[in-house]
């Protein structure tokens, strides 16, 4: 009984332990981003304090407070993307190339965050630009990666399947492994090696993390390419890095989506579904039967016209059929 109980209701079961493992991979997050940052924000805090104490002691005639609300303002503005640094003043948040990046981070959900708007007006039309561009993002998206599946995937895998008769889910497999591994190498490592060099603070790890971070559509935004001091050609840059992260979006969807398709996926997938009712997948099959019942009606119907119109041709070329070896 015990056994017919958990196999009827194995989808459940199933869930309930996906549910599980998700909050347990949940604290086992926080649990090790909180042993591993803490120390270092610990630190940082202590240094700051100790750059505080030592700023009072050499200047005072400045007081704690005036202090605190000049750094108040600074971080307030900096939140902002404005910078109060002078060798940071040079770079603009809202030329043309600026803005173009920060729609493509908008629309692309990514939001790095490191420029945001200042106005209201701006503020506004932000919320109307995203209720219709997010939207209008996802069809986009999704018209392209389909018809780059087409050619990419599903054409491949059925050409070996047919043309060399391996078995479609190992060919599959194959594909899947191989597109994946070409995506990382033309999205993630080569361009993690041209940001370590363009970048002069970024080592190859954080410019690994940025591609990471920004195709996954997390966008932290502590680390944001051309916003350095003096970069050279930085509206191409800028420009460069949005086509960089559209394209790398879109192939990003393409792996996911041939990695959706294995039928291994698909298999362990529907364990976590619900099953269908029976009297739902009834009704399915009856509305389907109606309409291939009523298609072969209707078809039916159409050769019977079809023959009353050429009876009469057929009546009097077969009677003159008969009258001519009559005649004869």
């Amino acid at each position: 009984s015990c056994v017919r109980l958990v196999e009827r209701h194995r989808s459940a079961w199933c869930f309930g332990f996906l549910v599980l493992g998700y909050l347990l991979y949940l604290v086992f997050g926080a649990v090790v981003f909180s042993s591993v940052e803490l120390p270092y924000e610990d630190l940082l805090r202590q240094e700051l304090r100790k750059l505080k104490r030592r700023f009072l002691e050499e200047h005072e005639c400045l007081s704690e407070q005036q202090l605190e609300q000049f750094l108040g303002r600074v971080l307030e503005a900096s939140n902002y993307g404005v910078s109060v640094l002078s060798n940071a003043s040079g770079n603009w948040n809202w030329d043309f190339t600026s803005a173009l990046f920060f729609a493509s981070t908008v629309l692309s959900t990514t939001g790095y965050g490191h420029t945001v708007p200042l106005s209201d007006g701006g503020k506004a039309f932000c919320i109307i630009y995203s209720v219709i561009g997010i939207p209008f993002t996802l069809l986009f998206l999704t018209a392209v990666v389909q018809r780059i599946t087409v050619h990419v995937t599903r054409r491949p895998v059925l050409y070996f399947h047919i043309r060399w008769g391996f078995s479609k889910q190992v060919v599959a497999i194959v594909h899947a492994v191989l597109l994946g591994f070409v995506t990382v190498s033309c999205f993630f490592f080569i361009p993690a090696a041209v940001f370590s060099v363009l970048e002069d603070d970024w080592n190859f790890l954080e410019s690994f993390y940025f591609c990471f971070i920004s195709l996954s559509t997390i966008g932290l935004g502590d680390y944001v390419p051309g916003e350095g001091y003096n970069q050279k050609f930085r509206e191409l840059y800028k420009i460069g890095i949005t086509c960089y992260l559209l394209l790398g979006l879109i192939a990003m969807l393409v792996v996911l989506e041939t990695f959706c398709e294995l039928h291994e996926l698909k298999k362990f997938r529907k364990m976590f579904y619900v099953k269908k009712d029976k009297d739902e997948d009834q009704v399915h099959i009856i509305e389907h039967d109606q309409l291939s019942f009523s298609s072969i009606t209707d078809q039916a119907a159409g050769m019977k016209e079809d023959q009353k119109q050429n009876e009469p041709f057929v009546a009097t070329q077969s009677s003159a059929c008969a009258d001519g070896p009559a005649n004869h």
